[in-house]
């Protein structure tokens, strides 16, 4: 099948003192010639050349650009790659790029550029995700993991574990061969042994899903509590600027304002909510029902109290009802932080609500802060990501982090059949029987890779990228 050569802006559009706009393909080199005529015969490859980029019909100059060819494969693609960065704006990367399609490419479709990288083996899919994620990564958590990955630190796991599973294979089948011999290299309990083993590397990485595929959107962490103890305040503060209005009238937060921060390098998805009481008027009910909205998919509540007049009967009842509160079959109840608000101001009436074991039973952390004085933010911003983040936090730094659930999905089922290949070959069944739950195991862990090469996957992986990547 012959390849066409494709181009794009892969820069983000807007005003900028610099664009880029890239060529890949087999023409891109005769392209980069029609555009830059003046120059000489052959590019250098990897070497930046100024030029005058000139319109191929007319010969008009469009502009002047630092212009870089990479010679196939050696190159992002692995094709012929031009890329050419020109002043930025609106006008001057669309006329080259116009310029482009008119010497012979043709538009590039989101995230083609990075999909011919796969094809042609420079990245496997667990890599291509990588690029997506590190592109989005608003936290240095899901930055770290996105390199990593983009590192082959996940995909050396995989395959590893795939080359166990194909060790068990080639173990079992002296078993299957020569049934009625004794002298195996590898007997039947030493290949459960190792099946085990890999089980529990599994389990290792699979630790990591629930709050891995939170770095990539945050953590849904939602203020609640009566109006005027300070969910406003502490929101602003948190976020570094006057986000919220705050007022001494109660009732003034009508709607939920939602923003992602980052606490200890990882993200979260703070909401400051309509305060939760009776009230008559109209809009402000209908901003008690968002707030039991968002409460219901909360990955996290901050339960604010006023720290001198201490938790209401209502909080009490409040904490107990949120344990059921989600509203995602099969989720746990929402782990509660009781914050003491307003520290600075009155009494200290932490005995009347820390003292009470039912409310300590029910609650995850308890802090006292003050966003006047900066008592216990830092000890907010160190306890949020130790509570939502654990597993992630507790990791050992050589266990890659599962970002994606399609991550997961592929491990759990690989998982399943290694424990039931370990099962059937422990309870006595025969090697050639218990041997059946390995391939699809396999399979699992190629799927993941992109070894075997799944259509309708591969379109929903690419669907997320941006056009000139």
């Amino acid at each position: 099948m012959e390849i066409d050569t494709i181009a794009s802006v892969s820069t983000a559009p807007g005003v900028g003192a610099i664009a880029m706009v890239r060529v890949s393909g087999p023409s891109a080199l005769g392209i980069l010639r029609l555009l830059a005529p003046g120059v000489a015969e052959s590019f250098e490859p990897r070497r930046a050349t100024l030029v005058d980029l000139v319109d191929p019909d007319d010969h008009r100059v469009l502009d002047r650009a630092v212009v870089t060819f990479f010679e196939g494969p050696a190159s992002y693609t692995g094709e012929d790659v031009a890329e050419m960065s020109c002043h930025g704006g609106r006008l001057v990367p669309e006329l080259v790029l116009d310029a482009c399609i008119r010497a012979g490419a043709r538009r590039a479709e989101p995230g083609e550029f990075t999909r011919r990288a796969y094809l042609r083996g420079k990245l496997d899919l667990v890599q291509v995700e990588a690029v997506a994620d590190l592109i989005e990564a608003r936290s240095r958590a899901l930055h770290r993991a996105a390199l990593d990955q983009l590192e082959r630190g996940l995909s050396a796991r995989i395959v590893s574990l795939r080359e166990a599973l194909v060790g068990l294979e080639a173990y079992l089948a002296h078993h299957v061969d020569f049934p009625e011999e004794d002298d195996a290299p590898v007997s039947i309990e030493e290949i459960v042994k190792r099946a085990g083993a890999v089980v529990r590397q599994l389990d290792e990485l699979l630790a990591t899903a629930p709050e891995g595929e939170l770095l990539r959107e945050g953590a849904l962490t939602v203020l609640a509590g009566r109006p005027n103890v300070g969910k406003s305040s502490l929101y602003n503060a948190l976020v570094g600027e006057e986000r919220a209005i705050v007022t001494d009238e109660p009732g003034t937060t009508r709607d939920a304002l939602e923003v992602v921060v980052q606490m200890g390098g990882f993200p979260f998805r703070l909401v400051d909510t309509a305060g939760l009481r009776e009230s008559g008027e109209r809009i402000e009910r209908i901003g008690i029902e968002v707030t039991h909205r968002y409460l219901a998919r909360a990955d996290l509540v901050l339960l604010c109290v006023d720290a001198a007049e201490g938790m209401s009967v209502q909080e009490e009842a409040f904490l107990e009802e949120v344990g059921g509160l989600t509203g995602v079959p099969g989720k746990p109840g929402v782990p509660v932080v009781l914050v003491e608000t307003k520290a600075d101001l009155g009494s200290d009436r932490s005995e009347s609500s820390g003292g009470d074991a039912t409310v300590e039973a029910r609650i995850a952390g308890k802090l006292r802060v003050s966003v006047r004085t900066g008592q216990g933010l830092d000890q907010m911003r160190q306890l949020l990501p130790e509570l939502v983040y654990s597993a992630v936090v507790a990791v050992s730094p050589d266990v890659p982090v599962l970002t994606r659930r399609r991550h997961a999905d592929g491990l759990r089922e690989a998982r399943a059949g290694v424990e039931a290949f370990r099962e059937a070959l422990a309870s006595g069944l025969p090697p050639e029987v218990a041997s059946t739950h390995l391939r699809p195991a396999e399979t699992a862990l190629e799927e993941i890779l992109g070894v075997i090469s799944v259509e309708d996957v591969l379109d929903a992986v690419f669907s997320e990228f941006c056009v000139g990547k």
